[in-house]
């Protein structure tokens, strides 16, 4: 298993404060992708520039299309620019290799599966490894979940010893900080036009 599934899992398994957009899971899901191949040594980070390394076969199809995707001329692609890019649908696409995969199981609406009941991740081994990562308080598990509103309780309080794993955490938290900011100048914007229409 991998980070950004062990990460979609918890999302489904673990309630948080708030629900968990769509937008936000895939920027988490980006990070998670590129912290997994930094530990593979699929690439390195200078600075906030992610540079490539050799392509690898790490046997997870979702990993090798994203370092098939990896920028590999200079300068090189930043952190942001690839959450953002690679982002995009990304929490989509893994909903479909999860359930292709029989990982969730049930209905759902929309893109998102339903939370309890039907749409729930299956008690399989993927399942039980994504629910010990994060109840032993894995850092970067915690860290990615932290971004999307989920706590473990109590509350983790370890970063990743890796500096540029931390770089990424970092990243993907402005990342859907600035998400949310936009969803919010949109609420405000379509409140405004409403009154407008309202207005004598």
């Amino acid at each position: 298993m991998t980070t950004p599934q062990d990460l979609f899992l918890v999302s489904l398994d673990v309630s948080g404060e708030r629900p968990v957009e769509q937008g936000d899971l895939a920027l988490a899901l980006a990070g998670a992708e590129l912290i997994d191949l930094l530990g593979m040594r699929a690439l390195t980070l200078d600075g906030e520039r992610i540079v490539p390394g050799p392509v690898l076969t790490t046997g997870d199809r979702m990993l090798d299309e994203a370092g098939a995707r990896l920028v590999r001329e200079e300068p090189y692609e930043t952190v942001e620019d690839w959450l953002w890019r690679r982002g995009e649908g990304l929490a989509v696409a893994y909903r479909d290799v999860l359930e292709a995969d029989g990982q969730i199981t049930g209905k759902r609406r929309h893109w998102w599966p339903v939370r309890g009941g039907d749409g729930t991740p299956a008690d399989t081994p993927a399942r039980r490894h994504a629910t010990d990562r994060w109840e032993s308080r894995d850092p970067v598990l915690t860290g990615l979940a932290t971004t999307l509103g989920i706590q473990p309780d109590p509350p983790a309080d370890a970063e990743p010893d890796d500096q540029a794993a931390l770089t990424v955490l970092l990243a993907v938290g402005d990342a859907v900080a600035e998400l949310e900011a936009v969803r919010e100048r949109r609420r405000i914007e379509n409140i405004a036009f409403d009154n407008i229409w309202r207005a004598p």
